[in-house]
């Protein structure tokens, strides 16, 4: 579009320039060998052609620009009429088109015939020069003769001759002559504005194609969730939609309009859900929620998981081990000074480390006065993370996890970006990828799947966040009419959610 308006804004701001045309005929009939009593052959094509390309470049050649100017006035000069014309052949027929462009109708019309006529004039001067000369040769030609050599072939031949060249200048007839006269042309031949336009279309969706080309080559954003199938060549367990109240889930104190609508909280649900039903056959208590990169959101996928889990009366635990950038303790306005370090370097029982959260929801879904237990990473940064996680201690808290809670849900740092929680993929049940659809880069997902291949690890399917189909949640919406608004994410202020439309 950009293109095409481009072109018609030129084309407007273009002078307009007029075009008048005349034709020339040659006459292609050998007339010098008839003159001459020779008979007429046939003459070919090739011949023709050449014929063509002579005229053509007779038509050119010559002063008739300069007398054209002198004639026509108007601050011409020979080089403006030169430029102005266009000469061009019509084939074995013997016309010549002449054509002459210029800002004003009248004096393109004025050119084009005032240059045609004086070529013509001049051709018809060559020519009687040439008949006259031709005369004065047969004339003495006969007067060399004998009276009786006259009368013989010889003598009868020339004077045939003298009165045929004779004829011919009182004729005055050239080998070429005006076919059309050019009229006053009525619309601009110059600038084509509908054609423009046409093509700038045209310009403008190969220019399109190309950029859009260019831009999927080099965009190495994961695009839609058969993105992740396709790279972890996991099954997709479930696509969060993008919700402004996901987002806000991540930033807010509890109790500050963190409660999901039914549409986004049955997203976590079904995936609770595909978790059980794509695993029958083992027994899913403790599963990592994972992302390649900062900024997927698994620490809020893992949060609403674990909600979604603790509402069906399970008793549920929701374990963050990023000892590098914790979040859930303002998440859940957690305001005890202990956490997973504290339980890990031996300051405090496993038993009274958690903390029992209340559920927000109403009696029609049950979780009215049930709680989620959450285990933050604590108010003080260890630093030594990657020790504490591949401890003795975090073998026994994961174990005695399993044993006290129906389901651990674990938040983990981000593993492309450290290696803290890699020596946790092999001791739990299950781990699930979070992938931020149109966010999340395709080489790092990459790099991750090929670490998790030959890692052991129990993976079990792949999330995609920040959906924009909405998928079977419409079908349990609240009555309303609410469009996603918002990407989710979680974790630290790098995995901060950020709403990216408004409703």
């Amino acid at each position: 579009m950009i293109v095409a308006a481009a072109a018609y804004g030129f084309s407007k701001r273009e002078t307009k320039e007029y075009t008048a045309t005349a034709s020339l005929v040659f006459n292609t009939s050998p007339l010098s060998q008839q003159i001459a009593g020779l008979p007429s052959a046939g003459v070919s094509s090739s011949d023709l052609l050449s014929q063509e390309a002579s005229n053509v470049e007779l038509v050119r050649s010559g002063g008739v620009a300069a007398k054209t100017a002198s004639l026509l006035g108007h601050g011409l000069t020979e080089g403006k009429v030169a430029d102005s014309l266009s000469v061009t052949g019509q084939g074995e027929s013997g016309i010549v088109v002449v054509s002459a462009t210029s800002t004003s109708p009248v004096l393109a019309a004025a050119i084009v015939n005032t240059y045609a006529g004086q070529f013509v004039k001049e051709q018809q001067s060559s020519q009687l020069h040439y008949y006259r000369s031709a005369l004065a040769i047969v004339h003495k030609q006969l007067a060399a003769l004998s009276r009786q050599e006259r009368a013989g072939g010889v003598g009868v031949e020339l004077q045939n001759r003298a009165q045929t060249l004779s004829l011919l200048s009182e004729l005055r007839e050239g080998n070429v002559k005006a076919a059309v006269e050019a009229a006053v042309p009525t619309a601009p031949s110059s600038p084509k504005t509908s054609r423009n336009v046409a093509l700038g279309i045209v310009l403008g969706l190969l220019i399109g194609l190309g950029l859009a080309f260019v831009l999927e080559r080099l965009d190495r954003r994961i695009r839609g969730s058969e993105d992740l199938e396709t790279i972890y060549r996991l099954p997709l367990l479930g696509a969060i939609p993008a919700s402004a109240a996901l987002a806000r889930s991540a930033r807010v104190k509890r109790g500050r309009g963190a409660v999901l609508s039914p549409a986004e909280a049955e997203a976590f649900s079904l995936i609770r859900a595909h978790l059980r039903f794509f695993n029958i056959d083992r027994d899913l208590r403790t599963v990592i929620i994972a992302s390649p990169a900062p900024g997927d959101g698994k620490t809020t996928v893992a949060r609403h998981l674990a909600e979604a889990a603790a509402k069906l009366g399970s008793r549920v635990l929701l374990l963050e081990v990023d000892l590098r950038h914790p979040t859930l303790a303002q998440q859940f306005d957690i305001q005890s000074g202990q956490g997973l370090a504290d339980v890990l370097i031996g300051a405090l029982p496993m038993a009274e480390a958690a903390r029992a959260i209340p559920l927000e929801g109403s009696p029609d879904n049950g979780a009215k006065g049930r709680t989620l237990d959450v285990l933050s990473a604590g108010p003080v940064l260890p630093p030594n993370p990657a020790e504490l996680l591949e401890s003795h201690a975090m073998d026994t808290l994961l174990e005695w996890a399993k044993s006290a809670y129906d389901f651990v849900v674990i938040d983990t740092p981000p593993l492309a970006a450290v290696s803290d929680a890699f020596p946790l993929l092999t001791k739990v049940d299950g781990v699930v990828i979070v992938g931020w659809v149109g966010r999340s880069r395709r080489d790092t997902a990459e790099q991750l799947h090929q670490v998790l291949a030959g890692s052991g690890a129990p993976l079990l399917g792949v999330i995609a966040n920040g959906s924009r189909s909405p998928g079977g949640y419409a079908y349990v919406g609240d009555g309303k009419s609410s469009p996603a608004v918002a990407s989710i994410d979680g974790g630290s202020s790098s995995e901060g959610l950020v709403p990216t439309a408004k409703a």
